[in-house]
């Protein structure tokens, strides 16, 4: 398989939550990059809008996403 990513990714298990509207969902951070990360949520992705800020909890950053992939329970963003 090639790699096609801009940025390798790197395994993680880093607590997060998708902000959206006025809702906070949480959610894991399975991998992440420079330019995007895997996201894994214990619901369904179809509520999350294309759109949204991901907090990372340990460092009180908070990054505009776009979603580039869902599956049922995760999701792939590029950081825009």
């Amino acid at each position: 398989m090639v790699e096609t990513r801009r940025a390798p990714r790197f395994r993680v298990a880093m607590p997060a939550q998708i902000e959206c509207r006025r809702d906070k969902i949480p959610c894991v951070i399975r991998n992440i990059s420079t330019s995007g990360a895997a996201l894994q949520l214990q619901e369904s992705t179809d509520r999350i809008p294309v759109a949204f800020a991901l907090i990372i909890s340990d460092s009180a950053l908070k990054l505009p996403c776009r979603v580039v992939w869902r599956a049922p329970f995760r999701i792939g963003v590029t950081f825009v």
